[in-house]
């Protein structure tokens, strides 16, 4: 595959705009149908500095519609895909924006800028370009598009000082970065290191493009390409013009996981020794993954559903201030498609509805009151969803999913678990959360789709002495025994097999205490804080 990045001139004179710009078209023309990728640099209808927002938008509407333009004649005229960075305008709102381009010259997908510098959001009266920042206040994974069966993630020219986001473009298992950018500021030799370490890290190639500042300037400029094993294979400093060259994207790099450890991807041996308690994703509220949380454990059945309504964002919030292990809470799919959280199918217990939860729309089952069958004042509690729990509360605590059975007889539906695991992985909680699962079929369904994902075997009234040999065949991680129906043989066979062993559930503080001596791992309660002091002091 053969790809190409522009570097165009760049001049500190307004004056010089239209023989900058005239430059950046004249290397479009260069372009030719050997060419699969094409990249432009940032801001390329803006092709020299600006000292405010008059000057700015004297080039914003000189040369946006004109670039874009050239860029999608560009593609189809190469039969590439082409990359090129230019002014949004969102209904008023102006974003920095890389817009994806297809081989028929379509614009099939747009990356906005994460962090935008100073220069660029503040408002017009204290200096800046008043560029909009509102789609950047709010959680979303790193945005990727995937063309022609390549996928592609973005960082423009201040995202790449953002170290801490590498590991999460990594995750995305991306071909290639585009970096559109400027970086005027930045000595070549920080610009090149920037780039290895960013290819390393993510296993990806970057194609980075950005715009000259003179033959004799040691800072801006670089547009180069990098491998995944961080070698830059063409580096322009601050010469103008094409940087071809060709790559091959089956070519990752694998290195052994640690001496004598199996070949993984760098950010794949860094996931195995994380631990985030001082950096991600919530500094000091962090907490303590699955694998690493030790043992005997709490976890608040429902949240702390003793003092709150069960399976609301109050018992679950209070339990997490109340420093529990983990926290349990059960799932359903609505009507429409949304994952909420509610014990009961049908709603008359644990609300003002009628009904089953399933037979409701997400919005239709926001009209009913999940609190007005407690106490006067959790009156008007709203039924959360399964991602407004991930939003408060990920990272924070172990979760314990309970994902209800829609039926004891068939697969669970694909598209409700493909939900609830991708909402997983968009909040990158997957060490924090195991499911609780009930039929040997949906169990094998799960295992197969999110293997990674811990599995704990639920209870099934018609098999209860068999959970731990069911659990040994499946090749699950845990098992959630049902009061009676187990005893110490049970327990410790499950151990012996590496098997971590939940009850369900004990209220009682002696009932407890025979319980951890039993050798049971985690005690679910609905008296958090009375059976928490029994746990923390055995």
């Amino acid at each position: 595959m053969k790809v190409c990045v522009i570097q165009p001139a760049y001049s500190f004179r307004f004056e010089d705009r239209e023989t900058c710009f005239s430059g950046t078209l004249s290397h479009l023309e260069k372009c030719d149908e050997s060419m699969d990728i094409i990249v432009l640099p940032e801001y390329s209808d803006t092709p020299t500095v600006v000292k405010d927002m008059d000057e700015f938008y004297v080039e914003y509407e000189a040369y946006n519609r004109i670039i874009l333009e050239k860029a999608r004649e560009t593609a189809k005229r190469c039969n590439a895909i082409v990359f090129v960075n230019a002014t949004y305008d969102d209904g008023g709102k102006l974003r920095n924006a890389t817009h994806a381009i297809n081989r028929e010259g379509e614009v099939v997908g747009r990356y906005f800028k994460l962090h935008l510098a100073p220069s660029e959001f503040k408002p017009q009266e204290m200096g800046g370009h008043g560029m909009d920042t509102s789609y950047s206040d709010v959680f979303a994974p790193p945005y990727t598009v995937e063309i022609d069966g390549i996928r592609f993630a973005f960082m423009t020219c201040y995202d790449f000082y953002f170290y801490e986001g590498f590991a999460a473009v990594a995750r995305q298992n991306v071909d290639v970065i585009i970096g559109c950018s400027h970086q005027r500021s930045d000595l070549h030799s920080y610009l090149e290191t920037n780039a290895k370490f960013l290819c390393y890290q993510t296993n990806a190639y970057l194609l980075r493009s950005s715009v000259s500042l003179g033959a004799e300037s040691k800072v801006g400029g670089c547009s180069l390409i990098a491998t995944p094993w961080g070698e830059v294979i063409g580096n322009m400093k601050n010469d103008v013009g094409l940087l071809v060259r060709d790559i091959d994207l089956s070519q990752k790099y694998y290195k052994p996981a640690g001496f004598g450890g199996k070949p993984a991807a760098h950010y794949e041996y860094m996931e195995e020794g994380r631990r985030p308690a001082n950096y991600r994703p919530g500094g000091s509220a962090i907490g303590m993954p699955d694998g690493i949380l030790p043992y005997p454990r709490v976890c608040a059945h429902r949240g702390f559903s003793a003092a709150m309504p069960e399976n609301s964002m109050p018992a679950f919030g209070a339990a997490v201030a109340l420093g529990a292990d983990e926290i349990e809470f059960d799932l359903w799919p609505t009507k429409d498609g949304e994952i909420v959280s509610c014990h009961d199918r049908e709603l008359s217990r644990v609300s003002n509805g009628e009904g089953r939860v399933t037979d409701y729309t997400y919005q239709e089952l926001l009209s009913l009151d999940f609190g007005a069958n407690e106490k006067e004042q959790y009156r008007g509690l709203k039924i959360p969803s399964f991602e407004d729990i991930l939003k408060k509360l990920v990272c924070h605590t172990v979760m314990n999913i309970h994902v209800k059975p829609l039926s004891y007889s068939e697969p669970y539906p694909e598209e409700h678990m493909k939900k609830i695991c991708d909402l997983i992985r968009k909040y990158d909680c997957e060490k924090y959360v195991y499911f609780m699962l009930e039929t040997d079929e949906q169990i094998k369904q799960f295992k197969e789709y999110a293997p990674h994902i811990p599995v704990c075997v639920g209870h099934l009234s018609d098999r209860p002495w068999e959970i731990v040999d069911r659990a040994i065949a499946l090749g699950a991680e845990k098992v959630q025994l049902f009061k009676p129906y187990f005893n110490q043989e049970m327990i410790d066979k499950a151990h012996k097999y590496g098997i971590r062993c939940n009850v369900f559930f004990s209220d009682d503080e002696e009932e407890t205490e025979r319980l951890l001596k039993m050798g049971v791992d985690t005690v679910l309660t609905n008296e958090y804080l009375k059976i928490s002091r029994v746990v923390k002091r055995s």
